[in-house]
């Protein structure tokens, strides 16, 4: 049984965690960007820790249905409570019930409270034996400094597009399809995956990559294209919110609160997600007319020739770092419609 069949891209990183399953450390922290696919290595690895080569306790553990994986969710939309790291240390000092260990998972472990890590910080300190950590986030800096240096970090990268191209055509997407949303993806496998299925994954990027060529000097135009750029990504989230649909009937009444919560959370960031990449398509643009003006290879082989010498190669730089200002804005919570206007109002005003 391969443990990350089926993982685009992390090679290294699958490499180093299938080395050390027999002899893991007490505490792993998977940082990198969203959708890259740190939960699913992570669930496959915890699985790997309680069942070994046994399929069918992979596939329970997978799914999250293994006694001994417990499997720590933020409390509604807000964090990981206090009381919630006082329940992880209750339940590391017991025996596991069938495999010889226990792993706790934090699939969203950037949502942990202060004083959740500070309740949770002697039991990472001095686990029991049996005891096991794997907590995913995007960055260490969303997790206090002596919970992140008591924890082995492993980082995920984004994937190439080519890498990420081969893994879709593997699952039987077609190869041109497959391509499109590589490009599209910015890197992210998970999110691909999502793409790979919605036709109107070309209209996105057309849309991110015409915007220079639509700016002008009123206003109006800027909160114009802001508002197509938010409705470009509604189409994109259509595979989402169906399996999210279909797992809420499946569940039917029986659905707990925190499904809703948590699939709330999901749909949060891959729309995130989805605006990130089209600022960085739009960078992409920017550095494509800097590049092509020092006959340099451009990346958006279908931007006209003439687009490429509208503006000067300073300017582009510029611009595509106001871009990048726009991404930290987001970041920062700013509402998406405001810094997209904010963004193409500038990117007018400077052009």
């Amino acid at each position: 049984m391969e443990t990350f069949s089926g993982i685009v891209g992390h090679g290294s990183v699958t490499e180093m965690l299938t080395s050390e399953i027999d002899n893991p450390s007490h505490g792993y922290l998977f940082v990198g960007p969203s959708n890259v696919g740190k939960s699913t290595v992570a669930r496959r690895f915890a699985a790997a820790l309680l069942c070994g080569d046994d399929e069918a306790c992979f596939a329970r553990a997978v799914g999250g249905r293994h006694p001994d994986l417990v499997l720590v969710e933020p409390e509604g939309r807000a964090s990981i409570t206090v009381d919630q790291a006082r329940q992880m240390v209750a339940q590391a000092a017991r025996t596991p019930l069938e495999a010889n260990r226990k792993v706790f998972l934090l699939e969203e472990g950037g949502m942990m409270s202060d004083g959740a890590a500070n309740a949770l910080l002697k039991t990472l300190e001095e686990p029991a034996p049996s005891t096991l950590f794997i907590i995913v986030a995007e960055t260490e800096d969303q997790l206090p400094d002596t919970v992140a240096s008591r924890c082995r970090t492993v980082v995920f990268g984004r994937v190439g597009d080519a890498e990420l191209a081969e893994g879709l055509s593997r699952v039987g997407i077609d190869a041109g399809a497959a391509a499109e949303v590589a490009r599209i993806a910015g890197g992210r496998p998970g999110l691909a995956v999502a793409l790979a299925t919605e036709p109107e994954v070309a209209a996105f990027r057309r849309l991110w990559l015409g915007v220079p060529m639509r700016l002008g000097e009123f206003p109006g135009v800027a909160f114009r294209l802001a508002e197509e750029a938010m409705e470009a990504t509604e189409p994109l989230l259509a595979a989402l919110k169906k399996r999210q649909d279909e797992e809420r009937e499946l569940l039917g009444e029986d659905a707990p609160r925190s499904l809703k919560d948590r699939q709330t959370r999901e749909l949060k960031r891959a729309t995130d997600s989805l605006h990130v990449t089209g600022l960085e398509i739009l960078a992409s643009y920017y550095r494509d007319v800097a590049a092509a003006q020092f006959a340099s290879p451009v990346r958006n082989a279908d931007i006209p020739v003439a687009a490429l010498s509208s503006i000067s190669p300073r300017r582009a730089v510029a611009n595509a770092g106001l871009v990048l200002d726009a991404i930290d804005a987001l970041a920062a919570n700013q509402r998406p419609q405001l810094a997209f206007a904010n963004l193409f109002s500038q990117l007018s005003t400077d052009a």
